[in-house]
């Protein structure tokens, strides 16, 4: 893949992310018998924090958070060169790892309170990725994302209940209920907003880029399982991003201990089951 392609890839992630967290605000308002904002007012939103004033606690806690985007960016960079899908969960551990320290950094006790589960989610959710980090070998010989384009059959059909495990995950990595537990999104929450009580500013405008960055990030991971032809990919994306809105509408937030409970039993155990199977 080019440099120029590379580029409109790593330009492009934010703003469509951007669209699909407007989408998100349009659905949720819908499915709670609202009219919701526009669909481009996550855009609004971050081009006023722009020109706001910004301030931070210290520098530690700004260089965490660049940090946090930096690497959510190296992510996205592997996915798009189809590289090493290892390396991939690593560098996306690394900038959730930046964002739980940022909160550290300040003396928040809210700041804290939502690094310390950020932390916890981080120890539930990366360990499936991991698993299909060794699915993707088990299958193509290569734990390179690009192996998935050339095998016959797609990723799915083998690992069902490694999906199903995924799609666990992605309610945790896209924060969004049982398992919003960290950035307390909804106003009614009692962490106000967690892990990010503290950005303000420009700040929390590249926060929220990021999170858009780790959205598509999020999505890609799901495409990977029906890769080929990629339109059925992003059909299968398209579907998993509406089941978790869903889902975020449908069910009250975990407490922290039946978060673990949940992702480790049925995470760990579907991953665990559909590997062993394939491989006897």
């Amino acid at each position: 893949m080019s440099w120029a392609l590379i580029g409109m890839g790593v330009l492009g992630a934010p703003l469509l992310g951007g669209l699909l967290f407007g989408i998100d605000r349009k659905v949720t308002a819908r499915l709670q018998g609202r009219k919701g904002p526009p669909i481009v007012q996550p855009f609004y939103d971050v081009i006023k924090l722009l020109a706001k004033d910004s301030t931070y606690t210290n520098r530690r806690q700004v260089f965490y958070l660049y940090s946090h985007l930096l690497w959510m960016l190296v992510a996205l960079v592997i996915l798009l060169t189809r590289q090493d899908f290892l390396v991939f969960v690593f560098a996306l551990t690394f900038s959730e790892v930046s964002l739980a320290l940022a909160g550290f950094a300040t003396k928040s006790p809210y700041s804290h309170v939502g690094s310390n589960r950020e932390m916890l989610q981080i120890l539930a959710s990366e360990p499936v990725l991991v698993f299909m980090a060794f699915a993707l070998y088990l299958a193509t010989g290569s734990f390179l994302t690009g192996g998935v384009f050339l095998i016959d059959e797609p990723l799915l059909f083998s690992y069902p209940l490694l999906f199903l495990a995924v799609l666990l995950v992605l309610t945790i990595l896209m924060r969004k209920s049982p398992f919003d537990i960290s950035s307390s999104a909804h106003a009614h929450q009692e962490l106000v907003r967690g892990i990010s009580t503290e950005f303000s500013g420009k700040y929390l405008a590249l926060l929220e880029i990021a999170h858009w960055v780790e959205l598509i990030i999020i999505l890609a991971i799901v495409f990977l399982f029906w890769a080929n032809p990629w339109w059925a990919g992003v059909l299968l994306a398209l579907g998993a991003y509406f089941l978790e809105l869903l889902i975020d509408n449908t069910y009250a937030r975990l407490k922290l201990g039946s978060m673990i409970r949940t992702t480790w039993a049925w995470g760990f155990g579907l991953s665990l089951v559909n590997i062993l199977y394939f491989t006897l």
